[in-house]
């Protein structure tokens, strides 16, 4: 299966709490979905997709779109219509493109209605180097 284009139909994003007011233990989830899944021509196929960061008591962002995708085969459009599941791999290609795609413009919306970015920020924490002093003895070898 191979990716041929990616787009985003439509981004929703609210804030509940207010701005300043201190909310604690924050938890964030992250989450991709594959709603539908349907033939567009030959060998091309549309993926439907929603994504979502959900801050408990906080906030959302959803975004909605879908990505175009050659070499799926007529089994799996089968498997899908019967279970609605894709072969692991491709899910899991699927899934990946829509996290990486989707993560970036969470964090800009994030930022903009003020809710924390929805993956952790790592913590520098610099350590200070040991001071190296002259040896006061005689070093043996």
């Amino acid at each position: 299966m191979h990716i041929t284009s990616f787009e985003t139909s439509a981004i929703e994003a609210k804030r509940f709490s207010k701005s300043g007011e201190k909310v604690m233990n924050i938890k964030i989830e992250n989450n991709s979905a594959i709603t539908q899944v349907s033939k567009v021509d030959g060998d091309l196929y549309q993926i439907d997709y929603r994504f979502t960061a959900n801050y408990t008591g906080m906030g959302y962002i959803k975004i909605e779109g879908h990505l175009n995708v050659t070499g799926m085969g007529e089994s799996v459009m089968e498997d899908w219509k019967r279970t609605s599941n894709l072969p692991v791999d491709d899910a899991n290609n699927v899934h990946n493109a829509i996290v990486s795609n989707c993560m970036v413009s969470a964090i800009l919306i994030s930022r903009e209605i003020k809710l924390p970015a929805p993956i952790p920020i790592p913590r520098i924490n610099m350590q200070k180097k040991p001071e190296i002093r002259p040896s006061d003895g005689v070093e043996v070898a």
